[in-house]
């Protein structure tokens, strides 16, 4: 059966495998699209784990998690040179 949704209303999870290729060439790439994406994902993030009524440390901690990974990864090429190895 036919979805009743143009593809290009649907979001990421609603699309299905085969159509993946077109929905990405339909979306808005220019600059102020991206920071439009950006922006409406910040406001989802913000309104389920910050803006609640009864909050919780986990949004924040989700942050953090993110920045640690994130800097592990800038600084990988570094931190390989410095391990102790030791062969047998």
């Amino acid at each position: 059966m036919a979805s009743l949704v143009p593809l290009k209303e649907k979001k990421l999870m609603e699309v299905k495998l085969g159509e993946l290729p077109s929905w990405i060439l339909m979306q808005n790439f220019i600059p102020s699209g991206t920071v439009g994406a950006f922006q409406r994902g910040y406001d989802r993030y913000y309104n389920k784990y910050i803006n609640v009524r009864k909050g919780s440390i986990s949004g924040i901690n989700m942050v953090l998690a993110a920045y640690v990974v994130f800097s592990y990864c800038i600084s990988y090429k570094e931190l390989k040179h410095e391990w102790q190895r030791k062969y047998h």
